[in-house]
């Protein structure tokens, strides 16, 4: 059972970094969101994708632009700490107490 349990581990460690990575992008396009980089640099490009991939979801469901402000990337850099305290450490609760 303890390889199961190492395992579990290792998909919570890898979700947990991924989430966090995902996180990151969030906030950093935030902020620069507020000083207009240039569009054809490839890391906007890169940081828009990711970005947009995460918050459509969001978008389609809710109605998140209020007073021209898009709260869609607060929504999901919440929904994200959301996932991390309880699916995370649920997948490090379960691969402890079978290892």
């Amino acid at each position: 059972m303890f390889v199961v349990g190492n395992l579990l581990s290792a998909v919570a460690t890898v979700l947990d970094y991924v989430l966090q990575g995902v996180w990151l992008v969030l906030l950093i396009n935030a902020l620069l969101s507020w000083v207009r980089p240039d569009p054809s640099n490839p890391i906007v490009r890169f940081l828009d994708t990711v970005s947009d991939a995460v918050c459509d979801p969001i978008r389609r469901l809710v109605p998140t632009v209020f007073g021209g402000l898009d709260l869609a990337p607060l929504g999901a850099m919440l929904l994200i700490m959301f996932l991390r305290r309880f699916v995370v450490a649920s997948l490090h609760e379960m691969a402890m107490r079978l290892g």
